[in-house]
């Protein structure tokens, strides 16, 4: 089978990425660039994201995460942060008839301790009312710090081995990933940063332990479909080997008839 792309290139499903991950970066950049009121570059980038999730369901990508807002992010400006909660507020009521419309799951993952009583709950709307959804699973990052799921992992094992339920001598990193975040999604293929900046900024940290990164530096809200088929072009010429050799790789791809 193959996908079509928007520059007309053909790719085959198989070498499609399952699951893509974005940290959206450069709104303040891109609102000051285009001298913007306070706060407008932001609800530029909000904007953005829909045809991309059209897009990734389209061509048969089955998970998309995005960086919505980290856990470093609560040290920003006061007026910044609840500016994009409410934006957070505004994307969640704007996802669920389109997750509706396309059959997509929308899930969160991040610390909602923080967070209002009020996004909390429309958050875990949303999630109950998409769960059956299976064409895909849109995940948005809130909260979230990829240090901070792990120690939530660490420290879900470490209550079961108090509790003597589990033997330390069993932990090993299949234990620990199934306590991580999206432990029930492929893991993440590509990785995407927009903004141009070269770091993970605390993003997926267990869960991007092999993905192919792109760095771009296209401020998010300028970010298009067809940069993002470029890099799905890109990742479909990579040889990923998850620690053997080339050979090895191309002896599992291109079987001896033998």
């Amino acid at each position: 089978m193959t996908a079509t792309i928007s520059n007309q290139a053909m790719i085959s499903v198989s070498t499609l990425p399952k699951h893509v991950a974005i940290i959206m970066d450069g709104n303040n950049r891109y609102g000051k660039r285009q001298r913007l009121a306070t706060g407008e570059g932001h609800r530029a980038g909000k904007d953005q994201l829909d045809p991309l999730v059209e897009h990734c369901r389209a061509v048969g990508i089955r998970a998309l995460t995005v960086f919505a807002f980290s856990s470093e992010n609560w040290n920003r400006p006061a007026q910044e942060v609840a500016l994009l909660m409410q934006l957070l507020e505004d994307t969640i009521l704007e996802q669920k008839p389109r997750m509706q419309k396309y059959q997509i799951a929308l899930r969160f993952i991040g610390d909602r301790a923080k967070l209002s009583p009020r996004l909390q709950q429309l958050m875990a709307d949303a999630e109950q009312e998409s769960a059956h959804f299976t064409a895909m699973t849109l995940t948005i990052a809130i909260s979230y710090g990829g240090m901070w799921d792990m120690a939530q992992a660490a420290k879900a094992l470490a209550q079961q081995v108090q509790q003597q339920q589990l033997d330390p001598e069993r932990i090993d990193e299949q234990l620990f990933h199934q306590q991580t975040c999206l432990s029930d999604l492929p893991p993440v293929d590509v990785l995407i940063r927009t903004g141009g900046d070269f770091r993970l900024s605390n993003f997926l940290l267990w869960q991007t332990a092999y993905a192919e990164l792109f760095f771009t530096e296209t401020l998010w809200p300028d970010f298009s479909i067809e940069e993002f088929d470029r890099i799905l072009q890109d990742f479909a010429q990579r040889e990923r080997r998850f620690g053997k050799t080339s050979e090895q790789v191309q002896a599992i791809q291109y079987p001896s008839e033998n």
